[in-house]
């Protein structure tokens, strides 16, 4: 372990093209955000979209930020779930997975704002009208499996909050579930979490930013790692073969 470093990551956080990000939230100034702060390893997750992922990826080149592609995914029980994935490819065939279970109804762009897609710097390609922020008709267990069908690695996200949450909407892990691991809020401590939720004690947490403001980004969680890559992230929730991750 001790000749592996320590990354500092922030697994959650949404551009505009999520229509509850605000304008700020784009890829220059996400990548210039995430390097003042000294992230080595980004996710983009915007809700049921990964269209902005790229252009992320491309504004942070040769900063030395690590751009993992993802996705908040609502289920059907409305719990959200982050979907991370090694590359783009599996990345952009899960988002068409998942818009074939989306209820297919415009975006109210005046009551949940636009969906913008935007290139490296920022500038508008186009915007998405398809309504992104409601929930697929897939249950927990369908989009964990899924998605790690898919290549993927999927942690249900802020399980502490109290809407769109594991807790708060189930009220427990459902029995058979595994889970490589969870994510909490800013709100709480890992030991506070792990005390209120016994569920969570064994698994490995993350804390993440859940970012709509360039503000909100966060640097609290650091995971032991050979390389900022999925699999490793993987390893380190699981705490296997001298990876780890740790949270305030």
């Amino acid at each position: 372990m001790a000749d592996l470093p320590w990354i500092a990551a922030d697994l959650h956080l949404h551009t505009v093209a999520s229509a509850c990000a605000e304008p700020e939230m784009t890829p220059p100034a996400i990548a210039l955000r995430a390097r003042e702060l000294d992230l080595q390893l980004i996710a983009v997750t915007d809700h049921h979209s990964v269209e902005n992922v790229q252009a992320v990826r491309q504004a942070a080149a040769g900063l030395g930020i690590s751009v993992l592609p993802g996705m908040e995914v609502q289920t059907r029980e409305e719990v959200h779930v982050l979907c991370l994935f090694p590359s783009m490819e599996p990345a952009v065939q899960w988002q068409a997975w998942i818009w074939e279970h989306l209820p297919n109804l415009p975006n109210r762009e005046d009551f949940f704002g636009p969906q913008r897609v935007v290139d490296a710097a920022g500038r508008l390609l186009r915007k998405n009208p398809r309504l992104l922020q409601t929930s697929v008709n897939l249950s927990l267990e369908e989009v964990i499996a899924r998605a790690e069908g898919f290549g993927g690695l999927a942690i249900p996200a802020h399980v502490d909050r109290p809407r769109y949450s594991l807790f708060a909407n189930l009220g427990m892990v459902p029995d058979g579930l595994s889970l490589a691991g969870a994510e909490i809020s800013r709100h709480l401590t890992a030991a506070e979490a792990r005390a209120r939720f016994p569920q969570l004690q064994g698994l490995g947490l993350i804390q993440s930013g859940d970012a709509h403001r360039l503000s909100e980004i966060l640097r609290n969680t650091h995971l032991l790692l050979r390389e900022p890559s999925l699999e490793e992230v993987r390893l380190a929730l699981q705490g296997q073969q001298g990876r780890a991750v740790r949270c305030p």
